[in-house]
């Protein structure tokens, strides 16, 4: 017998709960899930209007972050909470609910900048870096993307050359979440020797870091573009255990498994949002959400909303068993960033003109998902990669 069946009747459900997905999770894996939640509601929400506004993200909020512990929660040791991957998931799910502003933050931090530290770093680098930055006293962006190379990164142009036992770098990197903000910078180049990582102090002579404005997505982040002209480091800063173009990969993949749970925290907020305000708007001298169209949106949604849910769990739980594949990242990423895009537009739709304004969130949510959809690999990169899996053929490559 199903919960749903054994319990009490109620005559109105949140969206997910008519999948039922918190008995999927342990009680550990709910408990995260309402703490950030919680967190997300009284210390974010009050303030994201006027943050999105003024494309601003208060440098504070890294300690608050590292505080709750989100900071690298899904990596062990060196101050780090050592959390489950489903248990991050509901975390990035519950930050992108408030906005994507804000899981952007904690997964560059925690799957990018940490992650290249914690599986590829020296002993040393993982001591100097690692407590600090699962604290938020220092903050890491990471340094992969180009003006002219973003799906096919194997073409940067970044270049890292020896100079007795010196690296000097030089090159330019797009497109960088926390840039302007960051103390260190995990920075790809290429070396004689194949594509190599570097963690770069942001104070050391000729690195630069240029915010980019007037953006209409992902207002709430900071992004930037970084620059390093004849940029010196002792042979210390190389990232030891990184070779070839796998390992930034292989920090993607990180970070694209927390957007496969935060996409959905966009999503529900936008319907939790157009069902409230549907009950509440009068039309035609009857509840918005008591006609039949509305209903049939609002019932589609929470279809897509479910099974994205599902998924997402499922994947975890893979990636905690045995590890998950590119592949079924792919898979995750592309179906949930589509659908929580899809719901926030049709959101914005039952909202009518009070949809525009930052009074509600759908709009904001579809804003930050153009993005979304984009970095940490574009829908056609993820199209392309299922295809690959299912064909054998690169259809990416010439």
């Amino acid at each position: 017998m199903t919960a749903l069946a054994s319990a009490p009747k109620k005559t109105i459900y949140a969206p997910l709960e008519l999948f039922d997905t918190a008995r999927l999770l342990d009680d550990d894996e709910r408990e995260i899930g309402a703490t950030v939640r919680k967190f997300v509601d009284t210390v974010l929400r009050p303030d994201i209007e006027n943050w999105f506004e003024s494309a601003t993200l208060p440098k504070e909020l890294a300690k608050e972050f590292g505080a709750l512990g989100l900071l690298g929660m899904h990596l062990d040791g060196y101050g780090c909470a050592g959390t489950n991957a489903v248990s991050y998931g509901l975390a990035c799910m519950e930050l992108e609910a408030g906005d994507s502003g804000f899981r952007s933050f904690v997964s560059v931090q925690g799957s990018l900048s940490m992650f290249s530290i914690h599986r590829y770093g020296s002993e040393e680098q993982k001591n100097e870096w690692l407590p600090r930055l699962a604290t938020g006293e220092a903050i890491g962006c990471f340094g992969l993307t180009e003006p002219d190379f973003g799906s096919n990164p194997a073409g940067m142009r970044t270049r890292a050359r020896r100079d007795g036992t010196d690296w000097v770098l030089d090159g330019t990197k797009m497109w960088i979440t926390n840039g302007n903000l960051a103390d260190v910078a995990t920075v790809w180049a290429r070396t004689e020797d194949g594509i190599r990582g570097f963690l770069v102090p942001t104070d050391t002579a000729g690195f630069t870091a240029n915010a980019i404005h007037r953006k209409l997505s992902l207002r709430a982040s900071v992004t930037s573009e970084l620059v390093l002209d004849n940029v010196r480091l002792p042979a210390s800063a190389q990232l030891p255990h990184a070779a070839g173009l796998g390992a930034p990969l292989s920090c993607l993949n990180e970070a694209r498994f927390g957007i496969v749970f935060g996409a959905l925290g966009a999503a529900r907020d936008s319907l939790e949002t157009a069902i409230e305000y549907t009950g509440t708007r009068s039309v035609f001298d009857r509840p918005l959400s008591s006609y039949q169209l509305t209903q049939e949106k609002l019932a589609n949604m929470t279809v897509e909303l479910g099974k994205g849910m599902l998924l997402a769990i499922h994947l975890g739980r893979i990636k905690d068993a045995e590890g998950v594949a590119p592949e079924q990242i792919s898979l995750g990423k592309l179906n949930n960033v589509r659908e929580a895009l899809a719901i926030a537009r049709e959101c914005r739709t039952l909202l009518g003109g009070s949809g525009i304004t930052l009074e509600y969130s759908p709009l904001r949510h579809a804003n930050n998902l153009e993005s979304v959809l984009t970095y940490e690999g574009t829908s056609e990169m993820h199209l392309l990669s299922i295809g690959k899996a299912l064909t054998g053929h690169a259809a990416f490559r010439s």
